[in-house]
C-alpha cells in the first residue's frame, strides 16, 4: 500500500489490506475479510486481490466471491494494484479486467543498459 501511495502521489480510497498469520485461525480470517468487503462496497462491488493461487489468502479470497459483486484476482503486483487503484470508478468487470491486464504487462524482461542515454 505505501508503493501504491508513492506512486499515485495520493491516499488511496477504497483500499484495505489484510494479513493473513500461518498461525489465524482461516474461518476468523474469513469473518474479518467479509467485514471488510461490506466497508469497502459503496454498491459498486469489491475486487479482493490475493498473493499466490492457492494459498490460505487466497482460499479465504475464493470464499468471498459473488460473481458480480466480489470478484477476487491471485498474483498480486504492484503494476496489477496501480491499475486497480486507477480503474477503481469503473464498473466490476473493468476493474477485474484492468488487474489481469496489469498484472500480465507488467511483467518484462529488461535489456540491459548500454550506458547510451538516447536509447
Amino acid at each position: 500500500m505505501a508503493c501504491a501511495r508513492h506512486i499515485l502521489g495520493r491516499e488511496p480510497e477504497n483500499l484495505a489490506v489484510m494479513a493473513v498469520d500461518k498461525a489465524e485461525d482461516p474461518d476468523q480470517k474469513l469473518l474479518y475479510a467479509q467485514n471488510l468487503v461490506a466497508q469497502l462496497d459503496q454498491g459498486d462491488g469489491v475486487v479482493v486481490l490475493t498473493d499466490m493461487y492457492g494459498g490460505t489468502p487466497a482460499n479465504i479470497a475464493s470464499r468471498l466471491i459473488t460473481p458480480g459483486r466480489v470478484e477476487a484476482v491471485a498474483g498480486v503486483s504492484l503494476p496489477m494494484l496501480v491499475r486497480v487503484l486507477c480503474y477503481s470508478s469503473q464498473p466490476l468487470e473493468i476493474v477485474v479486467s484492468k488487474a489481469i491486464t496489469g498484472g500480465l504487462e507488467g511483467v518484462l524482461y529488461i535489456i540491459p543498459w548500454d550506458g547510451n542515454a538516447s536509447s
